[in-house]
């Protein structure tokens, strides 16, 4: 007997690929620092730390997806105020909050409002953190240093949101009654 697992709503599939496109890239981030900053390379292998975290998003997605769509702004926020402590609010890390904004408002029905709500909140409250009370780098960056890995970030960011933007371009946002039962295999089936 062959068990057919039933696919992923399209808002969860949606966030388990940005989840498997920033691990995916989480490794590479380093050897950029080393290639356009030669300095603080050893600094930026920090960067690795939340990878687990973003490689555990797919693996939950199954069994709990809108919890897989709350961990992904989730722990993108938490891994931007890291990367910020890390190298300092001159850096650029702080824009990587915006991607994690935009799956805010991108990943959530009409029924789940409160906790894109809550999300913005806390993306937006880490913001004001990471400017005004995360203190000092850990690392200390040269302003010539600090100046290109804004352009790196600036430019990681921009790909990082255009992609979402792609990703998530044409998936509905359930809002009309009968419409989720259309999207959802599972609540499709006569007697669910």
């Amino acid at each position: 007997m062959t068990h057919t697992r039933a696919p992923l709503d399209p808002l969860t599939q949606a966030s388990v690929t940005i989840a498997w496109v920033i691990c995916g890239n989480k490794p590479f981030y380093p050897l950029y620092v080393w290639y356009l900053v030669g300095d603080g390379v050893t600094a930026s292998l920090g960067t690795l730390l939340a990878a687990p975290l973003f490689l555990a998003i797919p693996l939950i997605a199954r069994q709990a997806p809108t919890a897989a769509r709350i961990a992904l702004p989730l722990v993108g926020t938490l891994d931007t105020l890291f990367a910020t402590k890390l190298f300092g609010t001159g850096s650029g890390t702080e824009l990587f909050l915006a991607p994690c904004i935009m799956l805010v408002a991108l990943s959530f029905r009409a029924e789940e409002a409160w906790w894109q709500r809550g999300l913005a909140a806390f993306v937006f409250l880490s913001f004001v953190f990471s400017r005004y009370a995360i203190g000092p780098a850990l690392h200390v960056w040269k302003d010539i240093d600090l100046s290109t890995l804004l352009n790196l970030n600036a430019f990681a960011v921009a790909s990082l949101m255009a992609f979402i933007a792609i990703r998530y371009a044409g998936i509905p946002h359930i809002t009309e009654p009968g419409a989720r039962d259309r999207h959802d295999p599972q609540r499709a089936k006569p007697g669910l």
